[in-house]
């Protein structure tokens, strides 16, 4: 898929991952600035600190930390489209001499430790089997201290996995054998319950300290790249054809009802890489306050 279909549906900031709206008025654009914001306070950024970002798209997490954070970010990805494009953004942006672009794996990464990781809608293309490993690899790029913030899909209550080979999209009942999503979507896509992936990540050595469920965040953000996608849909014919177009359409607006029904779920993860019993976070965050997060005060 080309960057330039992506861009008809996400819009300016390119951002494939849940906004987080203030209000159903709020639009895309403020919504996704607004959740890279949110990321950037959980994780405590301050000016001169290395930020991984995991997964980085199209690079739009970094260019919002390093522009609004001062931080001196890497982003890697396997998508040569993706880094391209990233590259080319951050360059548009101003930004070359804070942020690099790799087109890698993140258990290839040679240069750690760093201040702060963030991963957003990367776990849902880990697997089950590889969870741990990619808890582990992820807890070895971090200093003592370092912070790493886990956004990722799941699926409520079930821990087998059971539900995510069930034939649905949304409350929709699908033909039985192998569902929609995983055959026209995300072939590659495995989705876990949230109690299961913090128990990953703590034992990975993680100490998990606020988690928080987007999930009503993501039905607003579907059904705004759903409007996106029909307003360009000439476009996106051109682009893709009408067969792959509709599946897209039917895939985000499916999504859309699945979180709006509960069925899917969408959750924040803050853990921390402990130092010796220092969190090193605030007694009482507030994430949503303009004002920088408080340190918290240490022995001694």
């Amino acid at each position: 898929m080309s960057n330039a279909f992506y861009r008809l549906f996400l819009g300016p900031r390119m951002t494939y991952s849940c906004g987080v709206w203030e209000s159903p008025a709020s639009g895309l654009d403020a919504a996704q600035d607004a959740k890279h914001e949110l990321v950037c306070r959980k994780l405590g950024l301050r000016p001169g600190e290395r930020l991984l970002d995991v997964g980085c798209g199209w690079g739009s997490m970094l260019i919002h930390a390093a522009r609004h954070h001062g931080v001196r970010g890497v982003g890697v990805t396997i998508s040569v489209e993706q880094a391209a494009e990233a590259r080319r953004r951050i360059a548009e942006a101003g930004l070359t001499d804070a942020i690099e672009i790799r087109l890698q794996d993140y258990r290839e990464i040679p240069d750690g430790p760093f201040d702060a990781i963030s991963s957003v809608g990367m776990v849902e293309h880990v697997g089950r089997a590889m969870l741990p490993t990619y808890f582990a690899g992820l807890y070895s790029l971090l200093r003592p201290g370092g912070r790493l913030l886990n956004h990722g899909i799941s699926f409520p209550g079930d821990p087998a996995g059971a539900h995510r080979h069930q034939p649905h999209l949304g409350p929709i009942p699908l033909p039985k054998g192998r569902d929609f999503l995983r055959r026209y979507v995300f072939p590659d896509g495995e989705l876990h319950e949230i109690g299961l992936m913090t128990s990953l990540t703590q034992a990975a050595g993680f100490e998990v300290r606020h988690v928080e469920n987007l999930r009503e965040h993501y039905a607003l953000t579907l059904r705004a790249w759903v409007h996106g996608l029909e307003e360009n849909w000439d476009a996106a014919v051109a682009q893709v054809g009408d067969g792959r177009a509709r599946v897209w359409r039917l895939y985000m607006a499916g999504s859309a009802l699945s979180f709006e029904s509960g069925q899917s779920q969408i959750h924040q993860t803050l853990a921390v890489r402990p130092d010796a019993g220092r969190s090193g976070q605030p007694l009482r965050p507030r994430y949503d306050s303009p004002a920088p997060l408080p340190t918290q005060p240490t022995a001694g």
